[in-house]
């Protein structure tokens, strides 16, 4: 059976989600990296209390500070829900045991989705309590990981993996239990450069909403790895939406790797090619020498405000390199604004 045949876990705010995405262009939040920098955290901030005597170093274990220092985590939740953003994305990109593995943290991972859902899920809730006119949204992240499942990493033996589709559906389904719980509105597969690391975060999805007996909406986001037009694991947009539209998401999009105005032809392949909502998320430019972003609020705002008057976006937001600011400006830049408007064939279930 699959899980769109099974109800909505909440299906009045599923109901709330449709609606939101009829009237309008929706607007996801920014990068949290970026803004973690900011605060220019020390290997103490990551251990707390908790983790003092932890045997490895913690620094940059961003999806820790769910737990260490949530007060980070909840403030640039915030910020990016006072810039104008409807959907906010978990604090959960590494939180799988293949990624939490580089510090010996696997056994985090129900905690580490489960608190960076039930944070963003708060502010969420204050939020939404403040504007009851403007619901905002959970976005519960599932990130690619650190291996890929179609390509050897190492170049002198192309047929080594050092994963497999089944690790991956048990990591995936691990975190997807902890962000559920958390109280997350919606699940996102997102910056996948390898699709078959996807396809198994999706069958994970369906193997939990069928053990539940019911389902949330699913994103899924994937990445054009560079200027030739491809994810990593070879695909064209195209090839790649054909490749999971057997899981009828509610959105399919693309983010990371490029700036918007180089993302831009494959946004419009996919605007061309899926009968479900598109969404998009580049980050603020190409990197500079030092790998910095430097594409201002003003210049992503317009490139993406041409996005949607081009009719090719029902959700827009920010990947590396964004800030509140550069969210604050897509927001606007996207206001009133028609959503593209879906196919009559749509296939995102009722």
């Amino acid at each position: 059976m699959s899980h769109n045949a099974l109800p909505w876990s909440n299906p009045a705010r599923v109901q709330m989600l449709t609606n939101a995405l009829a009237r309008r262009i929706l607007v996801i939040d920014g990068a949290m990296g970026t803004m973690v920098q900011g605060y220019r955290l020390e290997e103490a901030d990551y251990r707390g209390g908790r983790f003092a005597t932890h045997g490895h170093d913690l620094k940059g274990n961003n999806d820790l500070l769910s737990l260490t220092r949530p007060d980070v985590i909840a403030e640039i939740h915030r910020a990016y829900l006072d810039a104008g953003a409807d959907l906010l994305e978990t604090n959960t990109f590494n939180s799988t045991a293949i990624s939490q593995a580089d510090y010996r943290l696997e056994s985090l991972v129900g905690e580490l989705n489960r608190e960076g859902a039930r944070l963003a899920r708060a502010c969420c809730d204050a939020a939404e309590a403040a504007t009851p006119d403007k619901p905002r949204f959970v976005i519960g992240v599932l990130g690619p990981t650190s291996r890929t499942a179609s390509i050897s990493p190492n170049v002198n033996d192309p047929g080594f993996r050092n994963t497999s589709f089944d690790e991956l559906r048990i990591n995936y389904r691990e975190a997807a239990e902890g962000l559920i719980d958390g109280g997350a509105d919606i699940l996102m597969v997102e910056t996948i450069f390898d699709t078959l690391n996807a396809k198994a975060a999706l069958f994970a999805i369906d193997e939990v909403f069928r053990a539940r007996g019911s389902r949330l909406p699913v994103m899924i986001s994937g990445t054009i790895t560079d200027r030739s037009g491809r994810t990593l694991s070879g695909q064209t947009t195209e090839a790649f939406y054909i490749s999971i539209a057997h899981a009828r998401p509610l959105a399919v999009g693309l983010n990371c790797a490029l700036g918007a105005k180089e993302l831009r032809e494959y946004v419009d392949t996919l605007a061309r090619v899926a009968n479900c909502h598109v969404s998009a998320h580049p980050n603020a430019g190409l990197p500079n020498a030092f790998a910095e972003y430097d594409e201002t609020p003003a210049e992503m705002a317009a490139l993406i405000g041409e996005f949607a008057r081009s009719g090719l976006v029902n959700l827009v937001g920010g990947c590396c390199g964004t800030t509140p600011a550069h969210i604050a400006a897509i927001a606007a830049a996207v206001d009133g604004v028609a959503p593209r408007a879906l196919p009559q064939d749509h296939a995102v279930a009722a």
